[in-house]
């Protein structure tokens, strides 16, 4: 297989760019990343030697760029590519309630360009990484299936289903073959610290005071980022054209009993914890129903969520080469 990942030094992209070049059948993968503060190439240190990689620097709204790497891997593989991943977005919720322009730039707009030239240059496949975020929030009950109704609730959500919307329409317009995922919370190796959990770990191995907004009950859904990436790998070798896949590990969770746990196993006082103001359209609880992929793919997640937990937290006392940089440099607060 050859194709492209878009933000591939972000997050979960690094972690499936890493999976995936650990597959044999992977001849070909480019990244493409625009380095905003959320992506680093020290996240890929370890395959950036592989013949079989190759990165560039480059924002998905640029069209002309996204033209010219398409051009030139198509050459290069004398064939269309077999698919596009599209990782790249503007994900952090608090920023998007401040600047919801770039969100729709990045996320709509974005989107928009590389269905557009993936189409253009017989792209066999189109797969777009959303969240479970467009389905809004949850009752104490029930789960968001593929079917629920969109309804996010703040910049970012409404700009991932807004893209979602652009990628289901090309399907039905233009018969491009293209699959969704939308995941739960993700945590693992390589997190940016504004995100939750490494924002929790790091703050509480430098005793300060853990933010926790509201009462902190509201409720998420979390799974390994390894798991994730297996998930996507499935959809998009088995993955039916034009579906929506859940990905979820069924392992729900208060915001507050996250935090105790992590301070218990770095054995740091509970009174680092500090409520703050709750953000503003805060969703209160988010669960997904996976059971699609599991009928169809047979997907299932490995991690346990005390065990994963656990590993991330040692990921993260091991690693402070890359996130203390980001500290000093002051990319996050």
């Amino acid at each position: 297989m050859q194709f492209i990942v878009t933000g591939g030094s972000g997050f979960i992209g690094s972690n499936f760019v890493r999976q995936a070049l650990a597959r044999p059948e992977v001849k070909r993968l480019i990244n493409i990343d625009a380095l905003t503060y959320a992506g680093s190439r020290t996240s890929l240190t370890s395959i950036e030697a592989d013949p079989r990689y190759r990165f560039v620097q480059a924002d998905i709204t640029d069209a002309a760029a996204i033209e010219k790497i398409l051009v030139e891997e198509t050459v290069l593989a004398e064939k269309p590519l077999d698919a596009v991943i599209n990782f790249a977005a503007e994900s952090h919720v608090d920023r998007s309630i401040h600047t919801p322009e770039d969100f729709i730039h990045t996320n709509v707009f974005g989107t928009a360009i590389l269905l557009g030239r993936a189409r253009h240059h017989g792209v066999k496949r189109f797969l777009q990484i959303s969240t479970d975020e467009v389905y809004g929030s949850l009752g104490a009950e029930g789960k968001f299936s593929e079917t629920t109704p969109l309804h996010p609730n703040s910049p970012y959500s409404a700009s991932k289903a807004g893209a979602d919307l652009l990628v289901l329409a090309a399907y039905h317009t233009y018969g491009q073959d293209v699959v969704i995922t939308r995941c739960s919370n993700n945590y693992g190796p390589y997190q940016f610290p504004e995100k939750l959990i490494p924002l929790m770990i790091l703050s509480a191995l430098q005793d300060r005071p853990l933010p926790i907004y509201g009462d902190g009950l509201q409720v998420r859904d979390w799974i390994h980022v390894e798991d994730h990436c297996e998930a996507v790998w499935q959809v998009l070798t088995r993955g039916h054209s034009g579906e929506v896949y859940n990905v979820g590990a069924d392992a729900e969770l208060t915001n507050i009993s996250l935090v105790h746990e992590i301070l218990k196993q770095l054995d740091k006082p509970e009174s680092l914890i500090t409520h703050v103001t709750d953000r503003l359209g805060h969703d209160r609880r988010y669960a997904i129903d996976s059971s699609k992929i599991h009928r169809e793919l047979g997907w299932q997640p490995k991690w346990q969520q005390q065990e994963g937990l656990v590993a991330t937290i040692q990921w993260y006392l091991e690693h402070q080469e890359w996130w203390r940089p980001l500290l000093a440099g002051g990319k996050f607060s």
